[in-house]
């Protein structure tokens, strides 16, 4: 009995030790027979969609005449004696081919038999329909285009490990197909925003990404050095100053997809680099943009996923403009339930306090109302809404409300609790704005801002900005709503870690 028992153990899986050893055999076994195991291209009638597509036209278990060469990464092989069935995938898809030892003779068949799971094969056959109807490659000839030496990740059970998923993403997209799937919508995204700009007759340009003086945000730059001028730079934070230079120097279009970087925290929402929209329209002012906004998110989401109404973490959120509009003392009345102006400076920083919100010594209403619509109303919106009415003080970019000069017309829309977007009618009162950068200055305490007027600017509005409205979109969370990724990470190719020898050594 109990030797029964030991036989019906099913033997160990392989180590990983024991897969390298025996791709690195297999390779060798090829090499000795004079074959390269690393070729330098392969003639393909198509991709593997494309050759589906032609394969609809066969009649069920007819072969055809029509001869198929294909190449990808084996993923499957399921060997029956003297034949064996196989997957090869490739960019577009995934599709079965037959190799038959009748076929391809005794050497070539055994030859197939040294290939592994990850190798990159190339092959020449004759399509036909199974009887189960799978449409499949009979194979005539084949080659290695490329040995795989590494096992695939848990042997195609998917890759769920999220740390070796960010930092070895060739993995990730090996390994999980929505993940793939992921990236090719933020390609198709950032192709129908300018799709959407270049109808409208923007023009696409370039601006400095090393910048001397950080502006057009508050935050902490990264710091860089140029040797040749012994210069001190920074990477942008955002793009608008050169932008608006561009509008002052007579474009009226203009827009710019580009990487920003910011040396703060990471988080599901932040990356230190990433990619906005930003666009600038002469003679037009907040509400001008504000539609825009509205119009690129619906257009993409239409175009893209053919729908306006999208899913994200159980969520419905429906795109289709036009969206909510509501003041920020407003949206503190409806999702905090108390009136910001009949509080007391005190109470307010009370109710900050409780929440471990750190106030800074001196900081103003317009300050403390940002806070508090940070902490108790962000997260509950839910959107798509546009916020609007911040405080002047609060936005050194912006023209202040026509009819409240306490105001500023500027708006950021919210899709479930994050910001999307920030838009305003651009300040282009070269006075006004010199005097705001000063006040940015004074107020910041942690080295958030620059420490410097940018004087270029100042004296290119001198020369005269027409009214402007401006626009930023955050590429990035776009992505996350449409294609329902929780983090941030999961729609950056390669996200900023971590290096791993530091987690080790932290871990120790």
């Amino acid at each position: 009995m109990e030797d029964k028992e030991k036989q019906q153990i099913p033997p160990e899986p392989p180590s990983e030790a024991d897969i390298i050893n025996s791709k690195k055999e297999n390779m060798q076994y090829l090499k000795d027979k004079g074959q390269n195991p690393y070729k330098y291209s392969f003639d393909r009638t198509g991709s593997v969609a494309e050759v589906l597509k032609r394969a609809e036209a066969l009649v069920e278990g007819v072969d055809s005449t029509v001869e198929e060469r294909i190449a990808g990464r084996l993923v499957s092989v399921r060997s029956h004696g003297k034949s064996a069935f196989a997957h090869i995938k490739d960019f577009s898809g995934k599709m079965q081919v037959y190799f038959k030892k009748d076929v391809l003779g005794e050497d070539l068949f055994n030859d197939f038999k040294k290939f592994d799971i990850g190798d990159i094969i190339g092959v020449t056959g004759i399509l036909f329909k199974t009887h189960t109807g799978e449409f499949t490659l009979k194979v005539m000839a084949y080659e290695l285009l490329t040995k795989s030496l590494l096992p695939m990740p848990e042997k195609w059970h998917g890759l769920k490990d999220k740390e070796i998923r960010y930092r070895k993403r060739y993995l990730d997209l090996i390994a999980n197909e929505e993940v793939m799937s992921a990236f090719i919508i933020r390609t198709k995204v950032v192709k129908e925003i300018r799709a959407f700009l270049d109808e409208r007759g923007f023009m696409e340009v370039e601006t400095p990404m090393m910048q001397a003086i950080p502006g057009g945000a508050k935050a902490r730059p990264f710091k860089t050095h140029h040797n040749a001028l012994d210069l001190e730079l920074h990477l942008r934070i955002a793009p608008e100053l050169y932008l608006k230079r561009l509008i002052v120097g007579g474009f009226e279009k203009v827009y710019e997809i580009n990487r920003n970087f910011r040396n703060e925290g990471i988080s599901i929402k932040h990356n230190p680099e990433f990619t906005m929209l930003e666009l600038y329209q002469a003679y037009g002012d907040f509400e001008t943009v504000m539609k825009m906004c509205e119009d690129i998110v619906a257009h993409v989401s239409q175009k893209v996923l053919g729908t306006m109404v999208i899913n994200y973490q159980g969520t419905q959120l429906d795109l289709t403009p036009p969206w909510k509009r509501i003041s920020m003392k407003e949206a503190i009345k409806e999702y905090a339930g108390f009136d910001f102006d009949k509080k007391t400076q005190v109470e307010i920083k009370n109710i900050l306090t409780e929440r471990n919100i750190k106030v800074r010594e001196g900081a103003k209403n317009g300050e403390l109302l940002e806070m508090v619509f940070g902490e108790l109303v962000e997260p509950k919106l839910m959107g798509p809404v546009f916020i609007t009415d911040f405080p002047t003080e609060i936005s050194p970019l912006a023209k202040q409300n026509r009819n409240n000069p306490e105001l500023a017309e500027r708006f950021e829309p919210y899709i479930f609790g994050r910001e999307l977007a920030n838009g305003f009618s651009e300040l282009n009162d070269p006075e006004i704005q010199e005097a705001r950068f000063r006040e940015q200055i004074e107020m910041d305490t942690q080295g958030e801002v620059a420490k410097e007027v940018d004087e270029d600017y100042i004296e290119a509005l001198k020369y005269g900005m027409p009214p402007t409205g401006g626009l930023g979109i955050g590429i990035d969370r776009l992505v996350m709503f449409l294609t329902d990724s929780a983090s941030i990470r999961d729609v950056i190719l390669f996200p900023l870690l971590r290096p791993h020898t530091k987690v080790k050594e932290e871990e120790k």
